[in-house]
């Protein structure tokens, strides 16, 4: 079984109003163990990232100009995940930029490209129903293991493993 944890940063929190993703961050699961097989890169927006955003991943304009642009790793980013399992937490807003950034880029959809995509936010929330709001932690926070440091798309694995992993 062949998943691949998914996490994208952004110049802010709605595509249809313009928002890029700016950094994408994957890495590969065979059995529920990490692989060595892993995908990153940081992506030019051309547009200004948002005060809001900068403050959550750190990022600006000026660290991402010479960056490649979506369309340039968009094959190769899906090479990647094609056939896989997706496992992302809060799904529908990476999807969402997901889907824009590659229609954009003369792609379909992501959904056709993958086995399935997997949200650990529903999932924390089906499994802890009295804690609806944990949109900026891990569904692994609610478990035994305890994250170190805040999720973000250049750490999916050792602080944000969903705990599912290792069983």
């Amino acid at each position: 079984m062949r998943q691949v944890v998914l996490d994208t940063e952004t110049t802010g929190l709605n595509p249809k109003l313009g928002d890029r993703i700016i950094e994408i961050g994957c890495v590969e699961l065979l059995n529920r163990r990490l692989s060595e097989h892993s995908f990153h890169t940081y992506l030019n927006p051309e547009r200004e990232v948002e005060l809001g955003a900068t403050r959550v991943h750190g990022l600006t304009r000026e660290d991402l100009m010479a960056k490649p642009k979506f369309a340039e790793v968009a094959a190769a980013f899906l090479d990647y995940v094609r056939g896989a399992e997706l496992i992302i937490h809060n799904a529908d807003f990476d999807v969402e930029f997901l889907n824009m950034e590659l229609a954009l880029a003369g792609f379909a959809p992501l959904e056709q490209h993958v086995a399935r995509i997997t949200d650990t936010l529903a999932s924390a929330k089906e499994l802890h129903p009295a804690r609806r709001t944990r949109s900026t932690r891990c569904a692994s926070a609610t478990s035994s293991t305890t994250p170190s440091a805040r999720c973000t798309a250049r750490s999916p694995t050792p602080t944000c493993s969903p705990s599912a992993i290792s069983r």
